[in-house]
């Protein structure tokens, strides 16, 4: 909410610079970029659930149960190992970022990528956890979640 409120408040400076005072801030548009980046991943990483996030999910809904496990353990699988394989080398270059700084900004760059690894590792950490809860005897629980049955249950009983 915070990053979301900073970057609305510096959209808000920009729009009053230049049509009000019509003397345009040049920082404005690169701390919108970065407060939007970090926005992005931060949300990502930590407060959507797997069913919020967007998915091509037709056959996965279309599958019984003992199906969607199977498709969800090789697909949570296959991301978790492409994030956890590629974590070095991301880290890597993030750290290499920071020989270059923002144009308007002059903040490194590192910095402003540094969202990104954090991302990784909470999709690593997360995949890890799904498939755990897979591999259990309450593994149509995660299945559910996975397909967001459990929110639709829970907007459905609030209903009136």
């Amino acid at each position: 909410m915070t990053l979301f409120i900073a970057m609305f408040a510096t959209f808000l400076l920009q729009i009053f610079s230049r049509y009000v005072l019509n003397a345009p801030l040049g920082w404005t548009v690169e701390v919108c970029v970065i407060l939007y980046i970090w926005l992005v991943f931060w949300t990502a990483a930590f407060l959507l659930r797997d069913s919020e996030h967007v998915s091509f999910n037709m056959l996965f809904l279309m599958a019984n149960p003992r199906q969607k496990r199977v498709m969800a353990i090789l697909g949570i699988f296959c991301i978790g190992a492409a994030m956890a394989a590629g974590l070095p080398v991301i880290i890597d270059y993030v750290q290499f970022m920071r020989i270059e700084k923002a144009p308007v900004t002059r903040i490194p760059l590192d910095y402003i990528y540094a969202i990104f690894p954090v991302f990784v590792i909470a999709v690593v950490i997360r995949s890890a956890v799904s498939l755990y809860r897979l591999f259990t005897p309450r593994w149509r629980a995660e299945v559910d979640a996975i397909a967001g049955e459990q929110q639709e249950e829970q907007a459905q009983r609030d209903l009136p």
